[in-house]
């Protein structure tokens, strides 16, 4: 593939990519880390364009889900490094404000694998076998593993008091 075939295939498939990677980032970073890790992305499509598959967005959704953990881990080894900072030199530093949403607070109560295989379905709205693309795993246990999550999900739902999406029907029962 020429240079010229390259770029000409880059610019075709980016601007989609880049629409749902910026959404898709929106939804779990702040827009510094975002813009951050859509550029750190887009390089990595660039420079593995052999490689990427026909259906190039669950691919590119795993690249960013990669790029952000490594931003993640960043920002954790800078607030750590803050503290022991702040600690030497008699600094407070204040615990991060706590989700009011219910749903944000249930979320927040999953583990990291379950919130995000939730995401990728409710959010970005993948079929099982395309969030098992963007994780890396079979598409049986991308079944399993969302099926789980669902119910995780509803049980911290269920611990804050909030409705599980719905309510249970009362019609035909006697009170």
């Amino acid at each position: 593939m020429t240079s010229d075939d390259r770029r000409q295939r880059f610019e075709a498939l980016a601007p989609a990519v880049i629409d749902a990677i910026r959404r898709y980032l929106a939804r779990r970073t702040d827009p510094a880390t975002a813009d951050d890790v859509l550029s750190e992305t887009l390089l990595i499509c660039w420079r593995r364009l052999d490689e990427m598959p026909g259906e190039h967005l669950p691919w590119a959704y795993g690249v960013a889900r990669r790029c952000l953990a490594n931003a993640e881990r960043a920002h954790r080894r800078q607030e750590r490094l803050a503290v022991r900072i702040a600690a030497l030199d008699g600094f407070v530093v204040a615990p991060p404000e706590p989700a009011d949403d219910e749903l944000a607070a249930a979320m927040a109560g999953l583990r990291g694998e379950d919130a995000e295989i939730l995401r990728l379905w409710a959010w970005e709205d993948l079929a099982p076998a395309q969030i098992a693309a963007v994780l890396g795993i079979t598409a049986n246990a991308t079944s399993i593993r969302l099926h789980r999550a669902k119910q995780r999900l509803r049980d911290e739902l269920r611990k804050t008091g909030a409705a599980a999406g719905h309510e249970e029907s009362t019609e035909g029962r006697r009170p």
